[in-house]
């Protein structure tokens, strides 16, 4: 999805001209300070913290929102499988909880999933589609529970107005090969929550407590690890987002022609989307399993195939997350038939993200012709 040219390697050069490998040490006001910036703005957020992963960014956030050993987060059965280890990475316990047809986490699940032990939810932006957000606000505030969007896979989509990731508690991007801006691996954490901002800047950097920032942050120091990005990794990010918004534009403009094909075609329908004026993606969805091409058949993002936690194996007996758990956590490969149902009869089309809109419509008829 993602573009690339002459601006990043420029970018990269002056990174290597300048000598300025660390963000930290002499990076202040960097290329990495400078992204950040520019996400805080655009994105309508008090604070932007950029980290190595997707994958980091959930884990730090968890840390910063203080959910650790016997704590339950309730995540969807169709995701990456980070969204749930993370969870695990903070001694928590993940609750799976079905999707609907919009492909993201069900609202009505959420609330049957909810324990005393529960302590936040994670909707999965899949594929570019928004949660319903409304609702799942709604169910936190009534139930007094932390919101941490997962926005790895819908950099820069929006819902209701609002950048996803800028509605919840806190949220966090992904910056891999496969998302819609890219620096080969990264990620980013959002909050508007000073306290939660400055113990992820904690754990993300074991050196936090000597940085020049140390002395203006009101938290106590506690150990972190290092999730912390290079400034070549900034220097590409700052010009990936520049391209942002283009790409969203080429994204929606085309799905908008395929939807009006796809509205005639009565082999299938096409995915609820959660705010239908900024949608960025075309799922559809079948009235009986497909026999190929399901998104039942992509496997790894799929909670039957998560392994190590099916299996609730750690690094070591001691710190398995499961053996702090408040009650007996029970996983089961029907546990959320309903979402096994819906994969089984779902497909993705890919948006031609590189044709002409000529050439868009024709794709989406030859698939209604299929």
């Amino acid at each position: 999805m993602f573009e690339i040219g002459k601006e990043e390697l420029d970018a990269i050069a002056q990174v290597i001209t300048n000598k300025q490998f660390m963000r930290y040490r002499g990076g202040e006001g960097g290329f990495t300070e400078t992204f950040e910036e520019e996400v805080c703005d655009k994105f309508k957020v008090k604070h932007a913290l950029t980290v190595n992963s997707g994958t980091s960014a959930l884990i730090c956030s968890l840390v910063a929102m203080g959910v650790g050993p016997g704590d339950e987060v309730i995540v969807p059965a169709y995701t990456w499988i980070a969204s749930a280890m993370a969870v695990c990475a903070v001694g928590a316990v993940p609750i799976l909880a079905d999707i609907d047809e919009s492909l993201t986490i069900d609202p009505e699940d959420i609330e049957r999933k909810i324990t005393p032990y529960t302590k936040a939810v994670i909707p999965v932006h899949m594929i570019n589609t928004p949660c319903d957000m409304d609702r799942i606000m709604s169910l936190a505030k009534e139930h007094g529970l932390l919101i941490l969007e997962d926005t790895c896979q819908a950099v820069g989509i929006s819902y209701k107005g609002k950048v996803l990731g800028s509605i919840g508690d806190m949220g966090t991007l992904s910056f891999n090969m496969y998302k819609n801006i890219t620096c080969g691996e990264g990620g980013a954490l959002l909050t508007n929550n000073d306290k939660f901002y400055e113990r992820a800047i904690m754990y993300h950097d074991a050196g936090s407590f000597t940085r020049e920032h140390a002395k203006a942050m009101d938290e106590p120091f506690f150990p972190g690890v290092n999730y912390r990005v290079s400034e070549i990794q900034g220097a590409i990010l700052g010009e990936q987002f520049k391209r942002l918004p283009g790409i969203i534009e080429k994204l929606c403009e085309r799905r908008k022609i395929m939807a009006e094909v796809f509205a005639d075609c009565d082999k299938f329908k096409m995915v609820k989307n959660n705010d239908e004026s900024s949608a960025a993606a075309i799922p559809i969805i079948y009235d009986k399993p497909l026999e190929s091409g399901s998104l039942l058949e992509t496997g790894r993002h799929i909670y039957t195939n998560w392994e190590p936690l099916m299996n609730q194996i750690a690094y070591h007996k001691d710190m398995n997350p499961f053996k702090w758990a408040k009650r007996k956590i029970i996983y089961t490969d029907d546990m959320c038939q309903k979402t096994l149902d819906i994969l089984a009869r779902a497909k993705n089309i890919e948006i031609p993200y590189d044709m002409s809109l000529n050439e868009t419509k024709a794709y989406a008829e030859a698939i209604c012709n299929e």
